[in-house]
């Protein structure tokens, strides 16, 4: 309930930020408001020009009616005693009111339906009083209703005031006000409902545009080869419109865009290549430098300066053989080379990994969170026990003595496999914990040993750091605990592990803080890979 009020609220504010509204939904209420301003003001032009005529044409019957009623009433030559009544005259209409004014007394009435006639109210008696007698009609509200009034002066003494309603103009203009509001408001809905439609079809070709750019949008463009087949239709693409010319430009974009990633997947094949074919031709004279090595020190005699820098020799060509293994490895795994599946027993496998671990590191302590049953999961045995063998050489590695590592076992809910190597070190930079898992990343100048190994000249007597010795501030891969031992590293075994865990089509994850740093590898039940 919470989510759909919170939902509903992102919905009002979006309403209220009409930046935020579809083009079509402005494009229809543009359209809209530029209607109702044009019948607003058809409307005003069409009630101003009524009123007028309409005004006009009762100031004519008015006109006629004050004529036939000071014609009427004038009073006979030599008369003393009481005037004719205007309203007795002939061609009055219902609704006619006429007045004698003498001497400040009023004498008053209208010629009611039933053309008989009916007296007017002292307060209406005070209204006629008030008017201007320069004979220009005036409107005035009486007891009766409204009415358009004209005073004049007789050449007789008297004042004629002479009125006819308007409740018949503004009835009329009533009338058309209802017209022109029930016509306007239909044009409005039908025009607002044909102009969705019309606009909809109109901007069609636009939301094609959107739907090719969104889908390129999610397709895998950082790495591998990328088919991007996806264009805007011929119909779409004319540059004769303006639709049409966003539309060949996309084109012409995506045109570039796959030329530029053919480009750089035909170099990265080349490197990966080149990569390949070095690792295995060094993997012969690495082989022959090792062997000569050891007949060396096994026939012949040297000092012990001369000893210490043979033994440089040897580890140093063990140390390149392991950095030329790992970069074939990475070769054959960019190749999406088959695994050669079968049902691996993580149980065991974490078992035995761990043993060899210790055997390495008994300065460390080394626990086991396994479950009951066996977590079986469909892999290649040899890869998975090197993901394992990398990750606890990992925290090995990049932690000190006395460190507790824990290896864990576990199925999820949605029947995964799940593999964590955790240990309290003391944590990779938070700076560095997006990049652990590039090739040849390091975190150097984030350790709290010296970021730079010292070389001293040949013969120094073997220290640490000398003869390109990593020492222990040497260039190594981060670690669980960010802190290098003095045994040096490639900066390629977390980069190894990625790859052999998506090529099983899993994850691997990493939370690191001060204390706490776990590796998290998550394995299908079912590996989605080719079986070799």
């Amino acid at each position: 309930m919470a989510n759909l009020s919170g939902a509903a609220r992102t919905q009002r504010r979006s309403w209220l930020k009409p930046g935020t509204w579809h083009l079509r939904t402005r494009l229809v209420l543009v359209a809209m408001a530029l209607l109702v301003a044009i019948c607003a003001a058809i409307g005003l032009f069409s009630y101003a020009s009524m009123d007028s005529f309409l005004t006009r044409q009762l100031d004519e019957q008015l006109t006629g009616a004050a004529d036939r009623a000071r014609d009427f009433g004038r009073p006979p030559p030599g008369a003393t005693g009481n005037k004719p009544d205007p309203l007795e005259g002939r061609g009055q209409r219902v609704g006619t009111l006429a007045a004698r004014i003498q001497a400040g007394q009023v004498s008053a009435g209208f010629l009611a339906s039933d053309a008989t006639r009916k007296a007017l109210s002292a307060a209406d008696d005070q209204v006629l009083l008030g008017l201007r007698r320069d004979g220009v009609p005036v409107d005035r509200t009486l007891s009766t209703g409204a009415y358009r009034l004209v005073a004049a002066q007789t050449p007789y003494g008297d004042v004629m005031v002479t009125g006819l309603p308007l409740a018949d103009k503004q009835n009329t203009l009533t009338s058309l006000v209802w017209t022109i509001t029930i016509v306007s408001l239909g044009g409005i809905v039908l025009i607002g409902l044909a102009g969705t439609v019309l606009i909809r079809r109109t901007m069609k070709p636009l939301e094609q545009l959107s739907e090719v750019a969104t889908q390129v949008s999610r397709l895998p463009l950082d790495a591998g080869e990328v088919a991007l087949a996806v264009r805007v239709p011929p119909s779409n693409a004319h540059p004769g419109t303006e639709v049409g010319s966003v539309g060949h430009a996309l084109n012409q974009m995506l045109d570039n865009v796959s030329n530029a990633l053919e480009a750089r997947q035909e170099s990265e094949m080349k490197v990966r290549q080149f990569v390949a074919d070095a690792s295995h031709e060094l993997r012969t004279p690495l082989t022959a430098i090792r062997g000569y090595t050891e007949l060396i020190r096994m026939t012949e005699k040297f000092t012990p300066d001369g000893q210490r820098s043979l033994a440089r020799v040897q580890s140093q060509s063990e140390r390149m053989t392991t950095l030329v293994e790992d970069l074939l490895l990475l070769a054959r795994l960019d190749e999406g080379q088959p695994l050669k599946l079968s049902d691996v027993d993580l149980t065991q496998l974490v078992i035995e990994t761990v043993s060899d671990e210790k055997v390495m590191a008994p300065d460390r302590i080394w626990h086991l969170d396994l479950p009951e049953e066996p977590v079986v999961v469909r892999g290649d045995a040899s890869q998975l026990h090197q993901v394992l063998a990398n990750l606890l050489s990992n925290a090995r590695k990049h932690t000190g003595p006395g460190t507790t590592v824990v290896t864990g076992v576990m199925r999820s809910a949605d029947g995964s496999a799940v593999v964590t190597v955790t240990d309290d070190g003391a944590g990779i930079p938070p700076e560095f914990v997006d990049r652990v898992f590039a090739r040849f990343a390091r975190a150097d100048a984030a350790r709290a040993t010296p970021a730079h190994a010292v070389l001293s000249p040949a013969g120094s007597g073997g220290q640490p750091g000398s003869a390109g010795h990593p020492g222990p501030g040497a260039a190594s891969e981060p670690g669980a605990a960010g802190t290098a031992s003095a045994e040096g590293t490639s900066g390629l075994g977390l980069a190894i592990v990625q790859s052999i865990v998506q090529t099983h089509g899993g994850t691997v994850e990493v939370t690191s803080r001060p204390g706490r740093t776990e590796f998290a590898v998550r394995l299908p039940a079912q590996a989605d890979a080719p079986s070799s």
